[in-house]
């Protein structure tokens, strides 16, 4: 596991690793609601919903496991060793740990909305 923190820490600072896990949610909140509103047009409205249960479950599952992973990238990136916060100096540890921090806060609220996204899937009995 420290092997893995330790390349998570040196690998270069990009904006891909701050638009995943927004990226990732927005893949599921697509793939959800679609598939459940294919699944309900070709079924009618009272369909149960069991099969799209089952998809949106695999669905979340690999979407949170996506964003635990940038999550956990991020926690390795802001325990760089140096100086204090705040990190607002124009070098280049401090602007790694500013987007370290900014992608961890966006893979928090991505997990709770990918969470939120996966709830009505629970909550409905069938397609009304």
């Amino acid at each position: 596991m420290s092997a893995l923190r330790d390349r998570a820490r040196h690998r270069p600072s990009t904006l891909w690793a701050l638009v995943l896990p927004p990226a990732v949610w927005a893949g599921h909140f697509l793939f959800c609601y679609v598939f459940a509103a294919i699944h309900c047009a070709k079924a009618g409205p009272l369909a149960p919903l069991g099969a799209v249960r089952g998809a949106i479950l695999v669905a979340t599952a690999a979407a949170l496991g996506a964003v635990l992973a940038a999550g956990g990238v991020a926690w390795a990136r802001t325990r760089i060793p140096g100086d204090p916060p705040p990190h607002d100096e124009s070098t280049d540890e401090d602007r790694a740990r500013f987007l370290a921090t900014s992608t961890l806060l966006l893979a928090a609220l991505s997990f709770v909305a990918i969470v939120f996204t996966a709830i009505p899937a629970l909550m409905f009995e069938d397609c009304r």
